[in-house]
């Protein structure tokens, strides 16, 4: 299933909503007792996940309906005819063009970025992948959406370059977790770019600043759940910049692989259900080229994900 956080022209406040082709299904139109955001949803746990997915199934028209497993999410007082609101029948459909996108995790509890976790990406940059691996976190205030606007202040920065990242978002508490098992914590993925002021990160001992503007990590413009994603480790990021390719590699050349990562990360702490990881970029990096290439007033950057989607990012300098 895809998830995204949209909402129609006019409205403060994203719904979440399954997306199906271009077509949104907002799940408050269809469940009595829709979980808010997908924080929610992953709090839920599989009980929540499920109960979507019957209520969605239920509500499909009868020849794309199929049946749901019977679970505590599927009997009992949480029926699919309990589960939604107006009972069977023709799904109330938006058109996604239609509508607006907010960031595809809104209240993440944490945001961990992973660096030179590429190997040509580290060595374009100056910096060592086969050490110990680079861990810092982003501010929740730079997390913003597919399609929107992001600004900066001309005086501050002026090397603001992309970043095609996998996200990787855990499902359920994760402490101790052996790598073979790490795949099973995954919730989902979505896309992510991690915008960066290269000035700023190569005067500053630590990364979290020059990653954490207001409107440096958008995110989206879905998340895909764990089961459409079989082999995280087999995916092809691209980032297109004003129309030329910058960025094109594969998640096969990620030096720790989505599953060390998790792993690692939760030898020293407990992940929480919920959590972004943002998995490290490849090579192709604007501030390695020469001359240099970064985002300007006026870039559009698309950075893509395979078998997730594509997120655009429009720049403006203030």
């Amino acid at each position: 299933m895809r998830f995204a956080h949209l909402r129609v022209e006019g409205q403060t406040t994203p719904r979440l909503a399954v997306v199906e082709g271009e077509s949104a299904i907002f799940l408050d139109e269809v469940m009595r007792r829709a979980p808010r955001d997908l924080q929610d949803l992953i709090e839920q746990g599989p009980e929540g996940l499920a109960r979507v997915r019957a209520a969605v199934g239920a509500a499909e028209p009868p020849s794309r309906a199929e049946p749901a497993a019977e679970t505590e999410a599927t009997t009992g007082a949480d029926t699919v005819v309990d589960a939604v609101a107006d009972g069977p029948g023709a799904l109330p459909r938006h058109p996604v063009a239609d509508l607006r996108h907010s960031s595809a995790v809104l209240r993440p509890a944490q945001v961990i970025a992973i660096g030179a976790n590429y190997a040509a990406h580290a060595s374009e940059l100056k910096l060592r992948s086969e050490t110990a691996m680079t861990i810092f976190s982003l501010w929740p205030n730079s997390l913003t959406a597919h399609g929107a606007t992001t600004t900066w202040p001309a005086d501050l920065t002026d090397q603001v370059d992309y970043e095609a990242e996998l996200g990787v978002i855990i499902g359920r508490s994760a402490r101790g977790v052996h790598a073979r098992d790490a795949l099973d914590y995954v919730w989902g993925y979505t896309v992510v770019n991690d915008i960066t002021a290269r000035d700023i990160q190569f005067s500053e001992a630590q990364w979290s600043r020059c990653k954490s503007f207001d409107g440096f990590t958008p995110t989206g413009p879905v998340v895909v759940t764990a089961d459409e994603i079989p082999d995280p480790q087999n995916l092809w990021l691209t980032t297109n910049l004003d129309g030329s390719i910058m960025q094109d590699a594969s998640t096969a050349e990620m030096v720790r692989s989505v599953a060390e990562i998790i792993s690692l990360l939760s030898r020293s702490a407990t992940i929480p259900p919920g959590t972004l990881i943002s998995t490290g970029s490849p090579g192709g990096a604007g501030y390695s080229r020469k001359p240099p290439v970064f985002l300007r007033d006026g870039s559009t950057v698309t950075v893509s994900v395979e078998g997730i989607g594509s997120l655009t990012t429009h720049c403006r300098v203030i």
